[in-house]
């Protein structure tokens, strides 16, 4: 082997270990985050407010329009965050941190009536168009490679199925979070091809709640600053 190649060799070697420290910081933080918040809430992680929240985001006023389909939530966290959707046949959480979810707080994910799953920072163990309606909710910003978790969320859903998320557009990015992302980067590696059936963008309410211009539909134009978006899109059928 020459010199050249060694080189190289010991580049690819560096960039992999440079990223898997990265990686592991990241998931080190998130996972603190969750203890603290398991602390400051008693013991146990609230997960009441998700119905609000969730069935907002997606325009509906109850969880009938789930009825007998399979759910999931990519980056779901511990909190049980689809508990409220009963009218599913299956709900799945997807989150690169499940495992040490269920470890870490046993008597919370027994709770939930949700099956967890641990996907990578670029696959989710999922089979083919497997899911009717995925969520995501704050959780795609966390990802590095955000194109390759997108084709993922894509990969998992079926023809007419629905993607519904919120999501952080330019927002400074940081260890848990670094990703920043525009509508453009959205519409081009998410929700390509697919039919809008809404989108909507809003500078952020008072710090106290933030969400509070899309909960009420009186949406701020952030005028290139960070925002929220809230979308529903349909998948195309074959």
């Amino acid at each position: 082997m020459n010199i050249e190649n060694l080189r190289k060799i010991k580049t690819l070697k560096a960039i992999k270990l440079w990223y898997n420290k990265k990686v592991h910081s990241k998931h080190s933080y998130e996972l603190r985050y969750w203890r603290e918040r398991y602390r400051k809430e008693g013991g146990r992680l609230e997960n009441d407010f998700y119905a609000e929240l969730m069935l907002s985001i997606s325009d509906e006023p109850s969880d009938a329009f789930l009825q007998d389909k399979v759910v999931a939530d990519f980056g779901c966290g511990p909190r049980g965050s689809l508990v409220w959707a009963k009218s599913a046949s299956l709900r799945i959480g997807i989150d690169v941190l499940a495992q040490l979810y269920i470890q870490n707080f046993p008597t919370e994910y027994r709770k939930h009536d949700m099956i967890y799953v641990t996907s990578t920072e670029r696959s989710i163990p999922i089979p083919d168009e497997f899911c009717d309606v995925v969520y995501s909710v704050n959780s795609l910003d966390h990802v590095r490679d955000l194109l390759p978790m997108c084709n993922e969320i894509r990969r998992i859903l079926k023809p007419g199925g629905e993607i519904i998320g919120s999501f952080n557009l330019n927002h400074k990015p940081d260890l848990a979070e670094p990703q920043t992302m525009s509508e453009n980067m959205l519409r081009k590696m998410l929700f390509r091809d697919y039919e809008i059936v809404h989108w909507w963008v809003s500078a952020p309410g008072p710090r106290e709640d933030l969400y509070r211009p899309l909960y009420d539909r009186k949406l701020i134009d952030p005028k290139g600053d960070e925002a929220y978006l809230w979308a529903r899109a349909i998948k195309p059928m074959a």
